[in-house]
C-alpha cells in the first residue's frame, strides 16, 4: 500500500486497517428510534381521523371538548389525591398520639 492510496481511505476503512471500527453512539440511535416512532404516531393519527365514524366538524368538536374536560378532570384528580394524603396523614398521626 502506498501514500496514495492512504489519502483516498475514508474513516471506516482507516479503523479496519487497525483493527478497530466506529461505534455508533446511544444518543444518535435514541434520536433515530425516537424519530420514526413519532411519524408512525402521526401517521397512525392521521389514518384514525380519516377513518373517523364521524363528519370532521364533529370529530373536532368532541377533540375539543375532551381536551377542555380533561384539564378539569386532572384537576379533580390531583385533589382527590391531595386530599387523601392529608386525610391520611391526618389519621396517622392521630394514632401515634393516642
Amino acid at each position: 500500500m502506498n501514500l496514495k492510496h492512504l489519502k483516498q481511505l475514508d474513516r471506516d476503512d482507516f479503523l479496519n486497517l487497525l483493527g478497530l471500527e466506529s461505534k455508533s453512539s446511544t444518543a444518535g440511535w435514541m434520536a433515530g428510534t425516537l424519530g420514526t416512532f413519532g411519524v408512525g404516531l402521526l401517521v397512525g393519527a392521521g389514518i384514525g381521523l380519516i377513518l373517523a365514524p364521524k363528519p370532521g366538524r364533529e370529530l373536532r368538536g368532541d377533540i375539543r371538548g375532551r381536551f377542555r374536560n380533561g384539564a378539569d378532570d386532572i384537576s379533580d384528580a390531583v385533589q382527590g389525591l391531595t386530599g387523601r394524603n392529608s386525610h391520611s396523614a391526618a389519621t396517622a398521626s392521630n394514632s401515634k398520639t393516642t
